[in-house]
């Protein structure tokens, strides 16, 4: 059987320093609202140095409580909507990105394992979004792994390349 490489923090930190070449030569900003991840999109991101210049904040949105402290997203706000959907994960993009007033934000949520998340989805599930000067888009990735860890560093990587991807496409 095939032995998968194990990523690293090194590889997201590859990744980090990728996007932050674009935000710092267009001169753009960033804001992060992450919950499976549990905060390693902002730490590949302020890993890099120079940070300051793009990075506005962002935070670990694990429960309902940090969503309404972090966030002020009010449970009528997000009534009808069920966390670890691209539907949520739009709402925490665009609510992170006009909070901090970035040009661009990402909202990341899913359920990392080594069990599945209260909403039924296993152990390998993300969903994120970007939230730019032309809307949000957001994507689903399904792992089928309930390795925490390499789910928590692949779901960032993915969270970053949609985000290199967008600003790669949009005019400065």
């Amino acid at each position: 059987m095939a032995r998968r490489h194990p990523l690293t923090f090194d590889d997201l930190l590859q990744d980090a320093r990728a996007v932050a070449v674009l935000l710092m030569a267009r001169r753009q900003s960033l804001a992060v609202a992450e919950s499976s991840t549990g905060g390693l999109i902002s730490a590949a991101l302020l890993a890099v140095p120079g940070a300051s210049a793009f990075y506005l904040g962002g935070g670990v949105i694990y429960t309902p409580r940090a969503r309404h402290r972090l966030l002020d997203l009010k449970r009528e706000e997000v009534r009808g909507l069920r966390g670890a959907t691209e539907a949520y994960a739009i709402v925490l993009a665009d609510r992170a990105q006009s909070r901090f007033k970035a040009r661009w934000a990402i909202g990341e949520t899913g359920a990392t394992g080594p069990a599945g998340n209260p909403y039924g989805d296993a152990p390998g599930h993300c969903c994120h979004a970007v939230a730019g000067p032309d809307g949000s888009t957001a994507r689903t990735l399904e792992t089928g792994d309930a390795d925490r860890l390499h789910n928590m560093l692949l779901f960032s990587r993915t969270c970053l390349a949609h985000l290199h991807e967008r600003i790669a496409a949009t005019p400065a």
